[in-house]
């Protein structure tokens, strides 16, 4: 597959003159990691799209039935961190997440109808593509996670922003346990916003073609609303998982420690639901920096601008391509896959606090960060 396969780009024609961008993932083999091949192909066609005024909306989905994105290439920022010869972060690494967070702040930001068609598996980069669009669609196989804790990362692409914006203590036990959730549960935690069966998708679109479209991104908006109202249908809704914990996770929202969290949700009894006993096991395995790494982002990103956390993640994302977590992290489960992690602490309380202090550190005097431009971006409208 050529570099320009894994993106595919079309204009679909509409009323009155206008066009549908459609984007669509194309990476099967890998199901749809995001590398940076198709970062460079989708930036600047969004950007043009954008700039386009025949252009009416956008529609962000993939080739592939079993999944959106299952998160970003980091086998290729295995290869990178393997390689380094020098003393910061790769610089591989730090161009991808660089480019990769100006991707998912552009979809935060874009003026026009932005859809993302969510169905199969949303992952880790899949997710960041998904959460800033204005009209996120789940379907009935819709599976959803920032399982960044099996591979000493953290919960990235804005996650110091959207895991904020959910219910209390409901974005501190999802990056903790990187559990999996399915459609009621993303409606639940703010993740989308439609529920429609994906067999649904042909005839959406097609209706789609046939709106009367405006030149105003407004009036868009809401056409586009009520096109997905129109289409929403809840019965195909699976049951809901993490609704069920609200009570503990609002006791998790008031700990002062880590150490806390995690022993009040390994506590819980779940002999009764594989989805608890998954979720813990997962917590219980994960790296011990990657828990304290969650905890603080969530707490430092309580009020900062989603252009903040950007940048404040740029620059944990650097340090941890220099830590040697993240490395073998990716080793052992996607590498090696000898899913035995040799995590640089073996629990939790023994993580020094400076260990974690250092990756908020930016290696970067404020004006010349990577990602200083993002606050010039034009804000979104409402939809």
């Amino acid at each position: 597959m050529t570099e320009q396969n894994k993106v595919l780009f079309s204009l679909l024609p509409s009323q009155n003159g206008y066009s549908i961008g459609l984007a669509t993932l194309n990476k099967p083999q890998a199901l749809n990691a995001l590398d940076r091949d198709m970062i460079d192909l989708l930036s600047p066609q969004l950007l043009a799209w954008q700039a386009d005024p025949l252009v009416c909306m956008v529609i962000l989905d993939s080739q592939l039935d079993k999944a959106f994105c299952a998160g970003g290439d980091v086998v290729a920022m295995y290869q990178a961190m393997v390689t380094n010869k020098s003393e910061g972060a790769p610089a591989d690494l730090q161009d991808f997440f660089s480019k990769e967070y100006q991707l998912d702040y552009l979809i935060h930001n874009y003026q026009k109808p932005f859809l993302v068609w969510g169905n199969g598996i949303v992952m880790g980069g899949g997710l960041g593509l998904m959460s800033g669009a204005s009209h996120r669609i789940v379907t009935e196989t819709s599976r959803i996670a920032m399982p960044e804790i099996s591979i000493g990362l953290y919960p990235d692409v804005g996650g110091s922003y959207f895991l904020n914006l959910m219910p209390a203590g409901c974005g501190l036990f999802l990056g903790l346990t990187g559990a999996s959730i399915n459609a009621a549960d993303a409606l639940y935690c703010q993740l989308a916003d439609y529920i429609i069966p994906h067999a649904s998708k042909a005839q959406f679109i097609e209706k789609l073609q046939q709106i009367e479209w405006q030149m105003d991104e407004q009036v868009n908006h809401l056409l586009l609303y009520a096109q997905c109202q129109a289409y929403e249908d809840k019965s195909v809704l699976p049951p809901e998982n993490i609704v069920n914990y609200q009570a503990l996770c609002n006791e998790l929202a008031t700990c002062k420690r880590v150490e806390d969290v995690e022993e009040r949700i390994l506590a819980l009894d779940s002999q009764q639901d594989p989805w608890l006993a998954k979720a813990q096991k997962t917590l219980k395995a994960g790296s011990n920096i990657t828990k304290h790494l969650v905890f603080e982002q969530l707490k430092k990103g309580v009020g900062l601008s989603l252009a903040e956390c950007f940048r404040m993640e740029l620059v944990m994302s650097c340090h941890c391509g220099t830590v040697g977590e993240f490395q073998e992290g990716v080793r052992a489960l996607l590498v090696d896959k000898d899913y035995q992690p040799n995590w640089l602490y073996t629990h939790i309380d023994a993580v020094p606090s400076e260990v974690i202090e250092a990756f908020f550190v930016s290696p970067w005097p404020s004006e010349a960060h990577p990602l200083v431009s993002l606050d010039n971006s034009p804000q979104p409208l409402e939809g």
